[in-house]
């Protein structure tokens, strides 16, 4: 076989032939959107990598350790401020105890099986940067507007695809679908007041969002009067129904 990059995935093939790869492409991924505020989450590693990881786990409000015999000055200050705990030292089977999850961005193929064989045994989320078939999930690229976010995967096939996407999704999807998201979110007590089942809030908010003019193009345009006023009528318009059946 030739040499190569070493194999670290179920298949045990001495140097990887990216077998796994495309066993994960085949492998449908169960999407789903974590509320990680207060959650303790592990960070194994210092570097470029970790500091990304790590910035994406403190934007969602996680508590944040870091294990790291040296660490990027960006790290050691977000420590200093108390923004994170970082322990200068080498990571330990039992530092994943109380963790939610666990992402391991060390650069140390021995260090990232062990990580991820001790957090399986856990029954733990676990992410090994850039090593697929060492995760149970993929962090997928994500744009962020208000309380929207948008989050694009491939699977692992291609990082940099995803990335492109982000900055694409971003551009279409941006700052008027995250007001009319609040405008919406001001409504759904009224809507669950008022409208006995769900299909009738889907219905009453699918009116909004689909009606006409366009509350998209209302918003572009400036006139957020316009987007409350076709609020109103959908609100009048589900009472009148509501009334007369």
């Amino acid at each position: 076989m030739a040499n190569g990059e070493q194999c670290v995935c179920r298949h045990r093939r001495g140097s990887c032939d990216q077998t796994c790869a495309q066993d994960l492409l085949r492998t449908p991924l169960y999407m789903a959107a974590l509320a990680l505020e207060g959650q303790r989450c592990l960070v194994i590693g210092g570097g470029t990598v970790a500091l990304e990881k790590i910035d994406g786990l403190l934007a969602c409000g996680a508590r944040v350790t870091v294990l790291a015999p040296d660490a990027r000055p960006e790290i050691v200050q977000l420590a200093l401020e108390g923004s994170v705990r970082w322990e200068c030292r080498e990571y330990e089977t039992a530092d994943l105890e109380g963790c939610l999850l666990a992402i391991a961005a060390t650069g140390r193929t021995e260090v990232n099986i062990r990580v991820h064989d001790d957090a399986q045994r856990r029954s733990m989320l676990i992410n090994v940067v850039d090593v697929p078939p060492l995760c149970n999930f993929i962090l997928p690229a994500v744009a962020r507007s208000g309380p929207i976010a948008l989050a694009i995967s491939t699977a692992g096939a291609s990082p940099a695809l995803a990335k492109r996407m982000k900055r694409e999704a971003a551009e279409r999807f941006g700052e008027p679908y995250a007001i009319l998201a609040l405008i919406l979110a001001d409504v759904r007590g009224w809507a669950k007041r008022e409208l006995p089942t769900y299909a009738d809030r889907r219905e009453f908010f699918e009116s909004i969002v689909n009606g006409h003019p366009d509350p998209i193009e209302l918003i572009r345009a400036g006139d957020l009067d316009g987007v409350r006023e076709l609020v109103q009528a959908a609100q009048q318009s589900r009472t009148t129904a509501q009334w007369t059946s």
